[in-house]
Formats: C-alpha cells, sequence, structure tokens
C-alpha cells in the first residue's frame, strides 16, 4: 500500500515539475582548448559562459489557422468514411470465413440424415441434400458480399 502511495505521489511531483525543470537556464561554456559544454550549471575554469533560458511560452501549443481547420476536418471526415469502409470490408470478411467454416463442419451427415439400405448400408437422404446446397449458397452469398463490398468506393 505504501508503495504504491509512494509511486503515485513520484508521479503526481514529476508531472507538476515537468514545466518548472523544461524553464530551467541553460549555460554554454567555452573551455580555453575550444570544448563546448552545455549544462545546467557553468563549468568551473570556462574562459567564456553564456546563459540562455528556453522560451516555452508556446511549448506545446499548436494552434489551427482558419483555412486549416477545414481542410483539417474534411481529413478527419476522410478518416472516418475509410475506416467505416475497411470495417465493413473485415465484417464482410469475417462472414466468409464463418460461411466457409459452417460448410466444412457441416459435411458429416447429422442424426436422421442417413437412410438404411437393403444391403445393410446406408445412404444420405434428402435433408442432408438440402442442408449442404444451403451452406454452399451461404458461401457463396458471402462470397458475393464481400467481392461487392471491396469494389465500393473508399
Amino acid at each position: 500500500m505504501t508503495k504504491c502511495i509512494s509511486f503515485f505521489s513520484c508521479i503526481v511531483i514529476g508531472a507538476l515539475m515537468g514545466p518548472a525543470m523544461a524553464a530551467q537556464t541553460l549555460y554554454k561554456s567555452t573551455m580555453p582548448d575550444g570544448r563546448i559544454i552545455y549544462g545546467d550549471k557553468p563549468v568551473p575554469g570556462a574562459a567564456k559562459v553564456e546563459e540562455s533560458k528556453p522560451d516555452t511560452s508556446k511549448a506545446g501549443i499548436q494552434t489551427v489557422a482558419p483555412g486549416d481547420a477545414a481542410a483539417l476536418k474534411r481529413m478527419e471526415q476522410e478518416r472516418l468514411k475509410r475506416e467505416r469502409a475497411d470495417e465493413r470490408v473485415r465484417t464482410a470478411e469475417k462472414a466468409l470465413a464463418d460461411a466457409e467454416t459452417a460448410l466444412a463442419k457441416g459435411e458429416e451427415p447429422l442424426p436422421g440424415e442417413r437412410i438404411g439400405t437393403a444391403g445393410k448400408g446406408s445412404q444420405l437422404n434428402e435433408n442432408y441434400w438440402k442442408r449442404q446446397k444451403k451452406l454452399k449458397d451461404d458461401v457463396e452469398r458471402a462470397r458475393l458480399s464481400l467481392e461487392r463490398t471491396r469494389a465500393q468506393p473508399r
């Protein structure tokens, strides 16, 4: 419990101190041999030290011009339209996969779909063949639906 509290308090302190740390003074220290060292403190023995404070007044703020706002809205609408079209394609693909799976699982005759023959064998009855036709028709409908969905403009 105390670990959780101290973890969250560290996160809160870090979030509150982040902007303050970003606005700290930056020092550019030029050493006598010509090397340049940047840091949060001036380097002792530097030949020249320049102090600068970063401009944080516009950091992280992006404004959108009125002309850009319309373009941004249009692009957002186009993106949503593409996402909806992609979702329709995924749904159609899933429907086809489900229909194909049902067809594969449906090959095995169900109880009551066999008729006994005189030679102690059996043969499939009309119910089996109707079910097989329905499963194949379902696959074909799903395939056509997928093709129509893919053919629609995005």
